[in-house]
């Protein structure tokens, strides 16, 4: 048993043990969330819902392990290989003209064969992010001339975006965001930079504007959905049945108060349509207390502090660039859902990972944070680099004599 602990456990103990707190954490709360998902799905029971759940997880650690075993210099090769499938991938979940109310709902795709959904564009955003790290390490040392970024590193960056901006706002918004910061800490310069953002801006208005004064020619789009959100943020009416998960999110919030109410005893759970997934943050202060929702952020900056760690002592440039790649965002992404559960923000749509509900957005975390860890497990000490060195002076020295 010892000798199998310490196969596995290779990576970044400290970052491990909060990913493990992360998942224990997850089954608290998963388990209350799962009576509000029997009454939504009108079949099956909490403990069946609960056991769904706790599957996803017991998978999403076995792809957390295996992938950290795999030696991250060949990740950004894995990820060439997998951007045209990924593209494929977005264009059949977008045109399978799967609407809710009008809206385009074209965000999940269902696998032939088996019962399972997933969120193609939460997968295409780790994939195109490595992408990204790959092709800035490739032009480290070189003279940047913007034309000669435009297919290999622009088109695909601006294909997948425009691929899932139609059907999920918020997440291409999001992924462009951390594409421009990955880019920003690659060394792109700001002035390519200050063009493609204007470019992305532009090409975003003129979609919107066609969307909403030309819907015939966009049958299937979420600006209307977009527009609503922003309103309902900026202009809140208690009288709005939109904003009905918003007003119980905030009452929920307010019930918790300094410790909760107690594990499983959250009543607004009920009301709540996304209790288990969007607003899964307002169930824990409600049933946690002020003191369980800070000591989840502290959990978070903890994480964060061990990935601005790990992509600092690497001792590659692509080790740097794909910890940030793929770490920076799961913590962006944590913000916004509990911005979005205390009001902060308008309504998104995003996870809280490690903690919400679902397989897709569960098994990228893991992805991800499996990614680091591989990355981590590689950091070299200064000795060690010293004697790498050394080694590698007296071959060349040899190989010259």
């Amino acid at each position: 048993m010892k000798n199998f602990f310490q196969k596995i456990l290779v990576g970044d103990k400290y970052l491990l043990a909060f990913i493990m707190l992360l998942a224990i954490f997850s089954l608290l709360p998963g388990f209350s969330a799962s009576s509000s998902i029997e009454y939504a799905a009108q079949t099956g029971t909490v403990f069946g819902q609960f056991g769904k759940q706790f599957a996803f997880l017991i998978v999403g650690l076995i792809i957390l392990f295996s992938m950290q075993m795999i030696d991250y210099k060949y990740i950004g090769g894995m990820a060439v290989i997998a951007m045209p499938i990924i593209i494929i991938l977005l264009i059949w979940t977008l045109f399978q003209n799967t609407t809710v109310d009008g809206a385009n709902a074209s965000r999940w795709l269902k696998i032939p064969g088996i019962p399972l959904t997933i969120q193609t564009s939460t997968l295409a955003g780790v994939v195109l992010m490595v992408y990204v790290a790959r092709y800035l390490t490739l032009i480290r040392n070189k003279k940047v001339a913007f034309a000669e970024t435009l297919v290999y590193l622009l088109l695909p960056v601006f294909i997948v975006i425009a691929l899932i901006f139609p059907a999920n706002g918020s997440t291409a918004v999001i992924l462009f965001a951390m594409v421009m910061i990955l880019l920003f800490i690659g060394g792109y310069p700001i002035k390519y930079l200050a063009v493609i953002g204007f470019s992305i801006i532009i090409a975003g208005g003129i979609f919107i504007y066609i969307a909403m004064n030309h819907s015939e020619k966009l049958p299937s789009h979420r600006v209307n959905t977009w527009k609503n959100r922003i309103e309902r943020f900026t202009n809140p009416s208690d009288n709005s049945l939109e904003e009905w998960q918003e007003t119980n999110a905030k009452a929920a919030i307010v019930e918790g108060g300094q410790f909760g109410k107690g594990p499983g005893k959250s009543a607004i759970k009920h009301t709540l349509p996304q209790a288990s997934s969007d607003f899964i943050y307002a169930v824990i202060i409600e049933e946690y207390g002020s003191i369980g929702g800070i000591f989840l952020i502290f959990l978070f900056m903890l994480v964060l502090f061990r990935i601005i760690l790990i992509a600092t002592k690497i001792h590659t440039y692509f080790g740097s660039l794909v910890v940030f790649a793929v770490g920076i965002p799961i913590i962006f992404q944590a913000i916004i859902n509990m911005g979005v559960a205390v009001g902060l923000f308008p309504t998104t749509g995003q996870p809280l990972p490690m903690i919400s509900y679902g397989g897709t957005s569960l098994w990228i975390t893991c992805l991800a944070f499996g990614i680091i860890l591989s990355v981590s497990r590689q950091i070299k000490s200064k000795e060690e680099l010293e004697l790498e060195t050394k080694k590698l002076s007296e071959e060349i020295i040899q190989d010259i004599a």
